[in-house]
């Protein structure tokens, strides 16, 4: 069974090309369905039944797991499974009539404009670190990158006569993002003044943003430079590390964007991802209704 995971991990890496995260998340779910089964037992993909998946949700819902990661899983299975039926491995799929949870969208938390500004100011611009700190939270915040997407940009994902950087969004996709003019100048003073005091030779990948190490940035260096600076700023909030995207498409949508092309900066595949910051700023709308009219 382990065999047929590697295959439909491959067939997902080389045919449909999925981003690494997606592809992690399918090998987490599936593997840890598989192990379950083996501990029963069960070893061939031919002998899973509807019941043995069911069986395995009520013992991972016993382990607490949260509905959102169900709602993955189901995807995960019905995918792994309709694969292994294309390929005539199974003859029937026991996830066929798996039914998907349906969850409400919870509200991105998103900061205020002040709140930004707060947080562009909190690194310590005399310092090398400290001015790329500031590049990469003002780049993000225009930009409306997410996190994976801000430490994969290269030397050459920036076009300064258009004024737009070239993003790797997920499944690979390309779209192009316009970027402020005075961001623009922010970023081409950090490449020609300051990575240079960051890189080095021996380990200078030509990604844009490098870690204290002169090496490629991670998401979760990233993110502890986020937390860091959360509290530095006193911006007393549960923020995520989308929380600068969720503010960038909030503030667009609240000065009159339109749905549409935020979706295409946000590379979002379906505009019903992207109609989740119209609740957002739904609900600021009728706050200040009941606050200032009359007969609230």
């Amino acid at each position: 069974m382990y065999q047929s995971l590697d295959l439909f991990l491959d067939f997902l890496t080389q045919e449909k090309g999925l981003s690494a995260n997606s592809i992690a998340a399918y090998r987490r779910d599936l593997f840890k369905f598989i192990s379950w089964l083996d501990n029963k037992g069960i070893t061939d993909t031919r002998e899973v039944t509807y019941q043995n998946i069911l069986d395995f949700f009520i013992t991972q819902r016993k382990k607490g797991i949260k509905e959102r990661s169900v709602l993955r899983m189901h995807s995960s299975f019905r995918q792994f499974f309709l694969y292994l039926k294309r390929e005539k491995i199974i003859e029937k799929s026991p996830a066929a009539n798996l039914e998907s949870i349906k969850i409400g969208k919870k509200a991105p938390v998103y900061l205020s404009f002040s709140e930004i500004m707060e947080l562009l100011r909190a690194p310590d611009t005399k310092t090398p670190l400290g001015r790329r700190d500031e590049a990469m939270l003002e780049l993000l915040y225009v930009t409306g990158l997410r996190v994976s997407e801000l430490v994969g940009l290269t030397m050459n994902s920036i076009n300064f006569e258009i004024g737009a950087l070239m993003a790797f969004g997920k499944g690979s996709k390309e779209r192009l993002v316009p970027i402020h003019g005075q961001t623009l100048e922010k970023i081409r003073d950090y490449i020609q003044e300051t990575r240079p005091l960051i890189a080095k030779k021996n380990r200078d990948t030509g990604h844009l943003f490098l870690n204290y190490n002169g090496g490629t940035m991670s998401r979760v260096g990233f993110w502890k430079i986020i937390k860091k600076y959360v509290l530095k700023s006193g911006v007393f909030k549960d923020i995520s590390p989308h929380s600068l995207r969720h503010s960038f498409a909030t503030h667009l949508l609240e000065n009159g964007a339109d749905l549409r092309s935020l979706q295409q900066m946000l590379g979002h595949a379906d505009i019903s991802t992207t109609e989740i910051y119209t609740h957002v700023v739904k609900d600021k709308l009728r706050s200040v209704h009941r606050e200032f009219h009359p007969r609230s």
